[in-house]
């Protein structure tokens, strides 16, 4: 079972967006696992609204006592478990982060985010000295123009693009995404009335593959010297 853990030290950075997105796209394969460790709930409250996918289930986790535990049940029942942290660093992020398999980082091409995302990189790299082992990371951009960037927001994207490791794909801003925290379920559960459906189920499957992608890439496996 792989563990995919969503992390920013910033709020609002589009973590548990994303990470809805994700497991709903993976659970059009497999079986998923979703944890929300946020005290603010967000994942939770999504799963009650309804129509969430029979492959997905969630569950949540405000205390470090009992991460280990839910991670074993998730182990038993799924394939995939992807985990929404609060926006902060506490000692239950970099529990979860010494046990991902991938910490993807949402940042919008903001200056905030830029810097939110830099701190959370750098509490990986202490994570991955104490653990002796690599932690593979992805900043995925959020929120971004479909169409035109601004130069500032050009700007911000090249510089972290040229930085660290990303994602290619970006999560476009859409009405789809917004909707999913107000309907529940996945993309594919939303009405088709609901505006660039269909661009929004790409550009989610194009997220998801280049995810995939990276999970099953040996070469992240590596050892810290």
């Amino acid at each position: 079972m792989s563990i995919i853990s969503f992390a920013s030290s910033k709020g609002g950075a589009g973590k548990t967006t994303a990470c809805i997105i994700l497991g709903t796209e993976f659970a059009e394969q497999g079986r998923v696992t979703m944890i929300d460790a946020d005290p603010a709930q967000r994942l939770v409250a999504w799963a009650k609204r309804g129509n969430l996918p029979a492959q997905v289930t969630v569950k949540k986790c405000l205390d470090l006592k009992d991460l280990d535990s839910l991670l074993r049940s998730a182990r038993d029942r799924s394939d995939v478990t992807l985990i929404d942290l609060e926006g902060i660093a506490s000692r239950l992020n970099s529990a979860v982060i010494a046990r991902s398999n991938l910490v993807i980082i949402p940042m919008g091409d903001e200056q905030q985010d830029a810097t939110a995302a830099v701190e959370t990189i750098r509490e990986i790299k202490i994570d991955e000295v104490t653990l002796g082992r690599h932690i593979p990371y992805r900043v995925l951009f959020t929120r971004t123009k479909a169409a035109v960037k601004s130069n500032l927001a050009k700007m911000i994207n090249g510089e972290i693009r040229k930085s660290v490791e990303c994602l290619t794909v970006e999560l476009c801003d859409r009405t789809a995404y917004s909707n999913l925290h107000n309907t529940g379920g996945g993309l594919r559960e939303l009405p088709d009335r609901v505006g660039g459906l269909e661009k929004a189920i790409i550009n989610a499957n194009t997220f998801a593959g280049e995810v995939y992608a990276v999970l099953t890439n040996k070469s992240e496996q590596k050892s810290v010297a």
